[in-house]
């Protein structure tokens, strides 16, 4: 299978990429400034959730991680860690985290799948690199923060993530334009996931009634 070619999609996914970043980065502040912690605390938290996933998605495949050539997207962690800061997150709602994580994962299941396939990853492999993109940074903001796993609840939120890059991925070998691909990739996982949020949908667990 030839590589996929993301340079007409490459707008779309840039800013699927930054927005990515920019809400998990503001996500993993928040759970810093539900806990209290420094603005040192805020900015790590948000750099190790804003990037986590794409960097170990990029060490998988083979391609030179993300950010470390470059300023912007660490910039973006910062600067989203700022706002959580001056804004007092801490009195926001939990549901801001949870929506901010929706958004995010579901941006970052399309980016991850597509740079997969850009390195010529087998379609298969290229959606388990899309979770893992939308999924890792989230895990590890969790683990920190010294909340449960979202893997270890039965809330919809993988899930929601492998749909947003099954889409993605199966519309890119369909034919259809990668950009639109994307598009609706991001808004069926995204739909799933505030499915679950709003309704409080959660898949079964193992031999329940």
């Amino acid at each position: 299978m030839n590589p996929l070619t993301i340079e007409s999609a490459r707008p779309l996914l840039a800013a699927l990429d930054y927005a990515g970043v920019a809400v998990f980065a503001a996500s993993g502040a928040l759970g810093a400034a539900r806990a209290k912690h420094t603005i040192v605390t805020f900015a790590f938290f948000a750099a190790v959730t804003g990037v986590g996933g794409g960097t170990l998605r990029d060490l998988l495949i083979g391609a030179p991680v993300f950010w470390v050539y470059r300023s912007d997207y660490l910039g973006v962690c910062m600067i989203a860690a700022g706002l959580v800061w001056l804004l007092k997150a801490d009195r926001w709602r939990m549901d801001a985290l949870l929506w901010l994580d929706a958004i995010g994962m579901a941006a970052y299941a399309v980016v991850g799948a597509a740079k997969a396939l850009s390195y010529g990853v087998p379609p298969l492999a290229a959606t388990a690199m899309g979770v893992l993109t939308a999924c890792f940074g989230g895990i590890v903001r969790d683990v920190l923060a010294g909340q449960p796993s979202i893997l270890l609840r039965r809330e919809i939120y993988v899930s929601a993530g492998a749909l947003a890059a099954v889409v993605f991925v199966g519309l890119h070998l369909a034919g259809v334009d990668n950009s639109l691909a994307g598009v609706v990739g991001a808004a069926a996982g995204f739909t799933l996931r505030a499915i679950a949020l709003k309704w409080d949908v959660a898949l079964p667990g193992y031999r329940d009634a």
